[in-house]
């Protein structure tokens, strides 16, 4: 037997019929409105940005990221392998030439500095014993040549005395070769001698002039070490502002590592960067805008281009046509507007969301509340600014905005 359906349950049922119901129309309604406000040919005015084409000249630019760094900037490096004592002056601080910035533990490179003196004398001491032994060996063998003569006369004497026998009957052939015989060998004897002591002579001048080269290289050494040493009083050469300093108190410097950077911040140039696929696009004299804010915008060129490559970024340095200007800082980050083409003359607007990048688009001109849209040609382009190559004029009110919307229509009404 069936129960009637109490009238609670009744009321509920008609309380969520009818809520389903005007929820149903009220989302009806949304999207009826919102296709109408799609499909809507106006559109307010305070939504729009607008600009007026104007004549003037362009160019056609790539971006670029870039840096502002001292024009100049003095390395200071370690003239020896010391250790780091004190740093004397604060980072950031200015130098003039003279101020001591760091003080170096000289102590290691002085003992290899007394050790090169010490050898040097080792070595003059070696050519003066060498002086006086080659002496003493050339005084002997000139004595022993001088004896030799000598026993030769005597034995010229003892030929000619045995000739003049043999003349009387006194003597034979026998001794006349014999005595011959001697006279030959002792003037053999002589010749050795002789060239003996011309060799030793030649060998005396060779053997001290090597050790005299020996002496002269220890020497430049040590005029070396002494000009390293009056370098490692590590102090400003140049008036500037120190931008850096080691100050890793007690760690080891080797020869040529630096210990100091000063800049002068009078003056400055931009290091920037590139991707490497526009590298054949950019070149050496090449202008470029600087923009450091936006109300300064500083020109410049492109002085040298780095022949490296890394991380497929090329890298060149600027040189500022106003390199002292107050807005700049170091270690800056500035945009870079690298010019690879300029027009004189061309109808021009002011770059907005509107511009695709397409060489051809549909543009919206504002004339009498009502926007036309009209077909052009886009000419170069840079950050602040569009060539408009055909169908506007100078003077006209282009809406700079993002009409992709109204691409359908040719008109649309401005509210």
């Amino acid at each position: 037997m069936d129960r009637p359906v109490e009238e609670r349950i009744q009321r509920q049922r008609l309380i969520k019929r009818i809520v389903g119901i005007t929820l149903a129309l009220l989302l009806l309604l949304f999207s009826l409105w919102g296709t109408r406000r799609l499909l809507s040919s106006k559109i307010d005015h305070n939504r729009l940005r607008t600009a007026i084409a104007e004549t003037g000249s362009i160019s056609n630019t790539l971006s670029a990221g870039g840096e502002v760094i001292p024009a100049y900037e003095q390395v200071v490096t370690s003239p020896i392998q010391a250790d780091i004592q004190e740093v004397l002056i604060d980072v950031g601080r200015q130098v003039q030439p003279g101020d001591p910035i760091l003080l170096l533990d000289k102590s290691f490179f002085l003992l290899s500095f007394d050790k090169n003196k010490q050898e040097l004398e080792l070595l003059e001491n070696r050519i003066d014993k060498l002086r006086f032994q080659l002496a003493k060996d050339q005084f002997d063998l000139e004595i022993q040549d001088s004896i030799k003569a000598l026993h030769i006369s005597s034995l010229r004497a003892a030929l000619d005395n045995a000739k003049r026998l043999r003349q009387i009957g006194g003597g034979t052939d026998e001794d006349i070769a014999q005595a011959d015989l001697e006279l030959k060998i002792a003037q053999l004897e002589k010749s050795q001698l002789e060239n003996n002591l011309r060799i030793m002579r030649l060998s005396n001048t060779t053997d001290i002039r090597e050790l005299q080269i020996q002496a002269n290289i220890q020497r430049n050494s040590i005029r070396e070490m002494e000009e390293k040493l009056k370098r490692a009083e590590v102090v400003a050469s140049r008036p500037g502002v120190l931008t850096w300093a080691n100050e890793n108190i007690g760690s080891t410097v080797n020869e040529g590592e630096p210990l100091a950077r000063i800049a002068d911040l009078g003056s400055y140039k931009v290091s920037g960067t590139l991707s490497d696929i526009y590298a054949e696009r950019i070149q050496p004299g090449q202008r470029v805008d600087i923009r450091v804010s936006d109300e300064v915008t500083i020109g410049g060129s492109i002085t040298n281009i780095r022949p490296t490559v890394e991380n497929n970024v090329i890298s060149f340095d600027i040189q500022l046509d106003e390199s002292d200007n107050p807005a700049l800082r170091p270690n800056m980050r500035v945009e870079l507007f690298i010019i690879t083409a300029t027009k004189p003359n061309v109808i021009r607007v002011a770059r907005g969301p509107a511009f695709s990048g397409r060489n051809q688009q549909s543009l919206f001109v504002l004339r009498d509340g009502i926007a036309e849209r009209r077909q052009v040609n886009i000419g170069l382009s840079n950050a602040d600014y569009v060539e408009l190559e055909s169908n506007i004029n100078a003077g006209e009110t282009v809406i700079i905005s993002d009409m992709t919307r109204f691409e359908h229509m040719e008109k649309v009404e401005i509210k």
